[in-house]
């Protein structure tokens, strides 16, 4: 991989999620020679990949290289690499594009879209954990609006203009509100031969509530911001088959024609091969990992951040895939790196719940902080600051913030553009 030789201890993170730019940015000016491995060479900020998929952002908004991230660090390398195997016994890793030694290895490969068996849903719906994912999302809506501008056949304009979701998470809640605020805000403007009362949004949930892992008031909450904004809610209800453009539910009087079917239902780890037996929890597809990180079996083998299992007695069931355990174990790690070098023990993690929070739409956003919950536009500012500050780089902080005003300012989504057909093409992007 014409990385040079150093007397400095090598770490190799695979993966430039949350959990390893958080990790990267702590390494910085410290000694050690730093290897990046990602399959693309941007960052990409998920949180707001449903935003692309529904015209609100450009896409250069929420991603950012990670070159740029490393450019500060003379003693770090990124290599854009599909790792194929891990050869533990020889601190090897084997990639697409040649080999790589390592001291130390931080897995960071975070999660992919978890489909439960169901063979058909992989085969036919869509779905989001990638910025191509979320632009084959973004024309698929767009290809199904003007297609039933001309579709003659009633029941093939219904299929056009019925949008269903599958899970009520904070991505599907998010997704059916923007999807429903593109009806009442765009959808008038732009296609004036297409009656907003025929699109219809249907958000499917397995469980009694939407937004599970959230209070039961900022559920209901979001529960009613949804219903005001026109989304029909099926909860109790799992999805059983999409085939031939239907997707036929555990409700056997309920199923729905639909030509945009789109599975936010879950997320799996995205594990590399080659750990011994007892590392990967197969059940979740991610590492057993002790309160260090380091993956079980190994001392100088870690993984952080979705792909990460960390029981204890407060999280049975490990910490939520999202970002901030990500980034604080990333932090966390870097010092305890230092530490072995510095023959130091190392000090345990713990994680700093800083709270939950989603946005339904404009102006109606649920957060979850500690005992405190609350909703409404107070909320919605707090979604939006807190994703603001998040973001990787100024410039797309400035973007991102100028996109939102104007699409605040004048009621519009202005990245309307299918500059890559997905019907016409099929194009699939791998999580």
């Amino acid at each position: 991989m014409n990385i040079p030789i150093t007397d400095l201890p090598r770490v190799v993170i695979i993966g430039a999620g949350f959990g390893g730019v958080s990790l990267v940015n702590d390494l910085e000016k410290k000694p050690f020679q730093v290897v990046m491995l990602d399959k693309r060479n941007y960052h990409t900020f998920q949180p707001l990949l449903y935003q692309v998929s529904t015209s609100g952002l450009e896409p250069d908004s929420i991603a950012y290289p990670i070159r740029k991230i490393l450019k500060n660090n003379k003693n770090a390398y990124f290599r854009m690499a599909d790792v194929e195997h891990i050869d533990s016994d020889k601190q090897l890793i084997h990639t697409n594009i040649g080999e790589v030694t390592y001291d130390y290895l931080v897995i960071a490969t975070g999660s992919r879209t978890n489909f439960f068996g169901n063979k058909s849903v992989e085969d036919n719906a869509i779905w989001m954990k990638t910025v191509p994912q979320a632009l084959n999302l973004r024309s698929l809506i767009l290809e199904n609006f003007e297609e039933a501008t001309i579709a003659e056949d009633p029941e093939r304009k219904k299929a056009l203009l019925n949008f269903v979701i599958a899970g009520a998470g904070p991505t599907g809640v998010e997704l059916s509100g923007a999807i429903a605020e593109l009806r009442k805000n765009v959808i008038p403007k732009d296609y004036q031969d297409i009656d907003p009362e025929e699109i219809h949004i249907h958000l499917i949930e397995g469980m009694d509530k939407v937004l599970p892992p959230m209070s039961a008031k900022s559920s209901k909450n979001a529960k009613k911001y949804l219903e005001e904004l026109g989304v029909e809610i099926h909860l109790n209800t799992f999805v059983e088959s999409y085939e031939d453009h239907i997707v036929r539910t555990s409700n056997k009087d309920l199923s729905f024609p639909t030509e945009t079917f789109i599975w936010s239902a879950g997320v799996t780890g995205a594990s590399v091969e080659g750990l011994k037996n007892g590392a990967l929890m197969k059940k979740s597809n991610q590492y057993n990992v002790n309160v260090f990180n380091q993956v079980e079996g190994y001392e100088t083998i870690f993984a952080i951040g979705d792909i990460a299992l960390m029981v204890s007695a407060e999280y049975p069931k490990g910490h939520p895939m999202v970002a901030q355990p990500a980034i604080q174990q990333g932090a966390h790690l870097a010092k305890n790196l230092l530490r072995t070098i510095n023959k130091q023990s190392l000090t345990p993690f713990e994680y700093f719940d800083k709270g939950t929070m989603a946005t339904v739409g404009r102006n109606k956003a649920v957060v979850d902080i500690g005992k405190i919950q609350f909703g409404g536009a107070f909320a919605w500012f707090v979604w939006m600051f807190v994703h603001l500050w998040f973001l990787v780089g100024f410039r797309n902080r400035i973007v991102t913030f100028f996109n939102w005003t104007y699409s605040y300012i004048n009621y519009d989504r202005a990245a309307r553009l299918i500059v890559r057909p997905f019907k016409a093409e099929k194009i699939r992007s791998p999580d």
